[in-house]
């Protein structure tokens, strides 16, 4: 009789388990994923390009994550607009019209003589510097990567 007393409790646990995966699976996805990408070196600009369109890609599409990539150090000299590689500039307008926001660090913009418009197209000036900026995004729940 105890035996069928523990057969009949696991069954109704595993019913119960069922019930509230598919509970969950109703409540549809969870909230919008926040993600900040860390770059400072030139040799990483084309990769890092790259998983942040392969993120963007693999939750759905634009506007389906917030997505700030923030740029500091030698590379932001891959964004200097008079300099950038064609593959650069092609990647970064197309994220930026799949909403990516891209923050240039304001003391590297000064260390390499650089204005605003002296960068390619899309990039907001981090005031505070690159690494700050940084902090905030994470502050406000941004979760950070550094490819």
């Amino acid at each position: 009789m105890e035996r069928r007393s523990l057969l009949s409790a696991g069954v109704t646990l595993l019913l119960g388990a069922f019930g509230a995966g598919q509970a969950v699976a109703a409540a549809g996805p969870g909230p919008r994923q926040r993600v900040v990408y860390h770059l400072a070196d030139i040799d990483r600009v084309v990769f890092v390009l790259g998983n942040i369109q392969n993120h963007v890609d693999g939750v759905g599409g634009p506007g389906q994550a917030d997505i700030r990539l923030v740029v500091h150090g030698p590379a932001l000299r891959a964004f200097h607009a008079l300099s950038a590689d064609s593959h650069v500039v092609s990647t970064m307008e197309r994220l930026t019209k799949e909403q990516v926001g891209f923050d240039a660090c304001a003391n590297t913009m000064k260390a390499q003589g650089v204005k605003l418009d002296d960068l390619t197209p899309g990039f907001v000036v981090a005031e505070k510097g690159g690494v700050v900026r940084l902090a905030e995004l994470q502050q406000q729940g941004y979760a950070y990567l550094r490819p």
